[in-house]
């Protein structure tokens, strides 16, 4: 008697590696966590670039596509894990964790700077009503540098805020990052 075929479409690809637990264990991980804050964070980056009314299209315009397209792959990336299809899909999850977590490292943290420079390029402008009046004047008390933005107040504000938060997912992002490599190394 002959022993059966074996399927060699079956036994030529390797398992896939992955470090993390799936399911919703994968959220009591530092990891897990670092990512729904990057989420989180990520998409007040996000909403508060946008509610500033884009004063700087050009330099803003590359923190939203960052925020948006890291907050749509995060989520991706998290919903695998969740939902534990990441154990379907045969590639080495510690590599692919890695790489995105750098690239997505170096994207927000050039947002970041961009983001910074449109709030500091404020430079001294002030936005003022007239007493007595409905019209407006523009105050430039100490114009700094080449860009230069006029932002109100709110604007003012809320680009500080974005700023401070495109900060704040750039380390998470990078924290992400070494920790994958540590699992990948391992």
């Amino acid at each position: 008697m002959s022993e059966p075929a074996t399927n060699p479409a079956a036994t030529s690809f390797p398992a896939p590696t992955l470090s993390l637990p799936l399911g919703l264990d994968v959220l009591r991980t530092y990891s897990g966590a670092l990512v729904c804050v990057e989420i989180l964070f990520g998409g007040l980056v996000w909403i508060l670039v946008a509610s500033s009314n884009v004063p700087v299209p050009l330099l803003q315009g590359w923190v939203m596509f960052v925020s948006i397209t890291s907050f749509i792959l995060s989520t991706a990336y998290l919903t695998l894990l969740v939902t534990g299809l990441a154990d379907r899909i045969i590639t080495d999850w510690n590599v692919l964790d890695v790489t995105y977590h750098f690239m997505a490292l170096l994207f927000y943290f050039a947002a970041f700077v961009l983001e910074a420079a449109t709030t500091a390029a404020n430079g001294g402008a002030h936005i003022k009503l007239l007493p007595n009046s409905t019209e407006t004047v523009i105050c430039i008390t100490n114009p700094r540098g080449n860009i230069f933005t006029v932002m109100d107040d709110r604007q003012y504000s809320v680009n500080v805020a974005a700023t401070i938060f495109a900060f704040v997912v750039t380390l998470c992002y990078g924290c992400s990052m070494v920790m994958g490599f540590k699992r990948w190394s391992v």
